[in-house]
């Protein structure tokens, strides 16, 4: 468990083999194809019970169940669909593809965002702005005589 948590972090979601844990189930896809449409299953459903995965941690599991519920069914089974492809072959690889997409940005860890100062020359130009307002009104008022 701590091997594959040093491999997560050193060389990233995608050298991690999930295969043995991922199922696959074909059926019939609509859109494009013809009459193979009809004849060939090519649509590709990618399941993962991610929640019994050996490779993961529990906070991996606490990290996918709060950033990717979309995929996520009542059971606790992630699912990725594709059916983009005319071949059965192309879309389990898609599926993979999109799979460890998914993986790559639930455990992607924001940056902290650092508050910027304006510089000087900034300040300088809207002081400068403020003052032609200033200017600009002052002419508009009324010479009492």
């Amino acid at each position: 468990m701590v091997i594959v948590n040093l491999q997560l972090e050193m060389n990233g979601i995608r050298n991690i083999d999930f295969l043995p844990e991922l199922s696959f189930a074909a059926s019939r896809s609509g859109g494009k194809g013809g009459q193979n449409v009809n004849k060939v299953s090519t649509k590709v459903e990618l399941q993962f019970d991610y929640m019994h995965s050996q490779l993961l941690t529990n906070e991996q599991k606490q990290l996918i169940t709060a950033k990717l519920a979309s995929f996520i069914n009542k059971e606790g089974i992630l699912k990725i669909v594709a059916q983009e492809e005319r071949s059965q072959l192309m879309n389990k690889k898609a599926a993979i593809n999109r799979f460890y997409t998914l993986l790559e940005g639930a455990f992607r860890k924001k940056k902290k965002r650092i508050a910027s100062k304006p510089s000087k020359q900034a300040k300088e130009k809207r002081i400068k702005a403020k003052k032609l307002v200033g200017e600009k009104k002052k002419l508009r008022m009324r010479w009492k005589e």
